[in-house]
């Protein structure tokens, strides 16, 4: 039998709470991602394996994940997820909360980067 491995439909309950229970930082990122406004589409909670990835871009295979204080003692976890990504040839960029809070221009630089490479 075929795996699912993106937007797999068992996890579509998950990822509906997910965008519903959006962390605050994840309400401004969506702001600068959403409707194509640097150029490329993102989704929002996109399942792709067992893991479903904060913000996605299919095309660019550009996965953006924002930590929390909750990710302090996740680094194995966090790693191991990135690794499956890596298999998948999906690049994952991480930032923490502060930074959307502090310096959003500078996220959505590095972002930015990452599309043109």
């Amino acid at each position: 039998m075929l795996e699912i491995i993106y937007n797999n439909p068992n996890q579509k309950n998950v990822r509906r709470k997910l965008r519903k229970d959006s962390t605050p930082q994840e309400k401004i990122l969506w702001l600068h991602l959403r409707n194509k406004k640097l150029g490329i589409n993102f989704k929002r909670q996109y399942s792709v394996g067992g893991y479903i990835i904060d913000f996605y871009c299919p095309t660019k295979r550009i996965g953006i994940e924002l930590d929390g204080f909750q990710h302090l003692g996740a680094k194995e976890y966090d790693n191991t997820r990135t690794e499956f990504f890596k298999v998948l040839d999906i690049k994952i960029l991480r930032f923490w909360n502060n930074e959307i809070d502090k310096n959003i221009d500078r996220v959505l630089e590095k972002i930015k980067m990452q599309i043109c490479a």
